[in-house]
């Protein structure tokens, strides 16, 4: 085995071993990882910024040495002189491999960069939000009557606007008298009171009318991506949408990851909510800068996430949340100042509020969508499944709603993938393999033409074709079923035993060649049996999280079910029923909700009265925990077959014939190859 140092890159997922020495732009090439460089990597363009880290990593298996790679150098230091690095990063042109390192490349440094499929979902919200615009004219000062400028502020708001009192901190007295007097004592005040506020706050005031609006971000803040949406606190509308990957991804893939970071590293837990900070800032940044309005137009934020993630936000350690009985530091709704989440690129006095969790293991997000779809208020009985590096699960009707969450891990976003990435231009995003001829057809992200069209090649332009995202893969597998070049126990077969040259030898194993352009200096985009392993895992997570729920309730199908989050919007319902990612179901009773945590997020932004709802509803959600579920090691084995091993899918056999080949090692892959020699005595 090679003792050179090895190389893991995030959030790609993809390593390797490489002398000491090499440049991280070179291993970056070599490995296929998405690094820019545009100077030949002589430190001018800055497009290959990498972020080492640093301490134990369970998950890759790897302890990062402070030395892990090369010192600062001159180059480095230039650039820092006259343009600036941001705090912990480096230039992979400079840095070089002394040791085994985790390094990650940020969305930036991305050539073919993230798109971030939580585009906020259409739905009519009743405007009731916690912060408001008055306009008032304030009595002016009178030696005959002492009174203060915000004590005749309030008295101006209770007889007009029939507001009993008010507070404000010292940042906003301190504008105050400037204002008024601009104003000539006619000003506009945003006031905050939440649903559980005795009294309001004042966020900020404007000399006379202001007209220039007044705005709240929605954050989904997931394991893999943070997606915000822009909305106006007068009409509810969605002004912009936005999101980046969390930057969180290279301390871990998945929401366990970073837990044993945080066990393993002293003071990785803070490393980890810098992080996320610094992401939130940003991405509120991009966004008024792409709605083109003032940053200190935004005074309220909402915010869901997962259990994990909520912990690492407020600086709370989430070591708890990594052994039984997954205690949270609190379940509770939180309401604070942005300014104590060190979230400073929005206005100084804006307000957060993020949701209650409904369990150790089910967080806001799950809150979230339970606001957004209200399964509590069905008639039929309905599954919901948000899909993500962390699955989250619902069940129920007007008789109770029950919840899980199933840690599918990052392979439905592209990633522990042999040629995967994140959904970005040029992705493989959809793909048919033709039974007969078991010649594959594709589309990628950035054209809606198919591969075998003539206009192919020039509709894809400049991002060509550069790897396959999460919708890609989850189809390949499904379509290599349907096409019979997979068997039921997700193993593939050879050219001779499929009938097909693109069933190409790798060790033991075999690939499906999905499309080649080495020749032309691009990529071999293939499907491994590693791959198929990696999505035969993380289906079975949520399928035995659904069967949990849907043993608690006593049932062995339901009405309807509805996808939400990126997969739900991008996957076929067909396909995502033969992987086996979902129950049998009639296909016109799957349905996608798109967003829908952020859809609850921004519900929850518009009106509070939905705020007291949520917390109502939170502690009427009965937990199921899949981590010590006796039943779900039963039900995930089984899940492992492609659709299921036990579980019939009638309503699946109605539209599609599978396949039953058995490509089983030494059984001559035939479609009788799987019957076992008998053993003689």
């Amino acid at each position: 085995m090679s003792t050179d140092p090895l190389v893991v890159f995030t959030p790609s997922g993809k390593r390797g071993r490489f002398a000491v020495g090499t440049p991280v732009l070179t291993a970056a090439r070599q490995l296929g990882v998405d690094l820019d460089s545009v100077c030949g990597g002589r430190g001018i363009c800055s497009k290959c910024q990498i972020t080492p880290s640093y301490g134990e990593f369970a998950k890759h298996g790897v302890t990062v040495a402070a030395d892990a790679l090369s010192e600062w150098n001159s180059v480095e230091q230039r650039y820092e002189d006259k343009r600036g690095l941001k705090a912990g990063r480096r230039l992979g042109c400079q840095a070089t491999v002394q040791g085994d390192v985790v390094i990650d490349v940020p969305p930036e440094s991305q050539l073919h960069r993230q798109i971030v499929r939580k585009a906020a979902s259409t739905r009519v919200i009743e405007m009731d939000p916690a912060t408001r615009l008055y306009m008032v004219q304030v009595d002016e000062p009178d030696m005959h009557e002492p009174t203060g400028d915000l004590e005749r502020l309030a008295r101006a708001l209770q007889q007009q606007w029939d507001i009993p009192g008010i507070t404000a901190d010292l940042s906003l007295l301190s504008k105050l008298q400037p204002v008024l007097r601009k104003g000539k004592w006619q000003v506009t005040v945003a006031l905050n009171k939440a649903h559980d506020d005795d009294i309001a706050r004042v966020l900020e005031i404007w000399p006379g009318l202001h007209e220039s609006g007044l705005y709240g971000l929605a954050i989904d803040l997931g394991s893999t991506t943070v997606a915000a949406h822009l909305t106006d606190l007068h009409t509810g509308a969605v002004i912009a949408s936005s999101g980046i990957m969390n930057p969180q991804i290279r301390f871990g893939e998945d929401l366990m990851s970073r837990v044993s970071y945080s066990m393993m590293n002293p003071g990785g837990d803070k490393e980890m909510t810098s992080a996320v900070r610094e992401a939130i800032n940003t991405l509120a940044e991009e966004i008024a800068k792409e709605a083109e309005i003032a940053p200190d137009l935004i005074v309220e934020t909402v915010i869901v996430c997962n259990p994990v993630m909520h912990h690492l936000l407020l600086g709370i350690d989430p070591v708890e949340l990594g052994q039984a009985p997954f205690a949270l530091a609190t379940s509770q709704s939180i309401t604070l100042d942005a300014r104590e989440m060190d979230i400073t690129t929005i206005n100084d006095r804006a307000r957060i509020y993020i949701l209650p969790c409904i369990a150790g293991h089910v967080g806001a997000d799950a809150a979230a969508v339970a606001l957004a779809e209200q399964p509590g208020k069905s008639d039929d009985l309905v599954l919901i499944i948000d899909v993500g590096t962390n699955a989250e699960i619902l069940l129920g009707d007007k008789q109770g709603v029950l919840a899980c969450s199933s840690p599918t891990g990052p392979a439905f976003e592209g990633a522990q993938i042999s040629s995967g990435q994140r959904a970005a231009p040029g992705a493989i995003d959809a793909i048919r393999i033709d039974p007969q001829t078991k010649e594959p057809r594709f589309r990628v992200i950035g054209s809606d033409i198919w591969s075998d069209d003539p206009c192919f090649d020039e509709a894809i332009g400049a991002s060509g074709i550069t790897g396959i995202c999460g919708s890609g893969i989850i189809e390949a597998v499904a379509e290599l079923r349907m096409a019979g070049l997979l068997d039921e126990n997700g193993l593939m077969g050879s050219a001779e035993a499929t009938g097909t040259p693109r069933m190409v030898p790798e060790g033991r194993t075999h690939s499906y060649l999905v499309h080649d352009s080495t020749a032309d200096g691009g990529p071999r985009i293939t499907v491994t049996q590693g791959d198929i392993r990696a999505i035969q895992l993380a289906k079975s997570a949520l399928y035995a999280g659904a069967r949990l729920l849907m043993d608690e309730r006593g049932v062995d199908k339901v009405d309807r079910i509805v996808l939400a989050g990126a997969f739900g919007a991008h996957i076929s319902n067909l396909h995502a029923m033969v992987l086996g990612m979902i129950p049998d179901a009639h296909l016109s009773r799957v349905t996608s909700a798109g967003n829908a945590a952020g859809t609850g997020a921004r519900i929850a932004l518009c009106n509070i009265a939905a705020r007291a709802e949520v917390e109502r509803m939170v502690r009427q959600i009965n937990k199921v925990e899949t981590a010590i579920a006796p039943k779900f090691q039963e039900h995930f084995v089984a899940a492992n077959a492609i659709p299921h091993k036990t579980d019939p899918f009638p309503e699946l056999s109605k539209v599609t014939t599978l396949p039953n080949p058995n490509f089983n090692a030494g059984s001559g892959g035939g479609e009788d190859g799987g019957r076992r020699r008998r053993r003689r005595g």
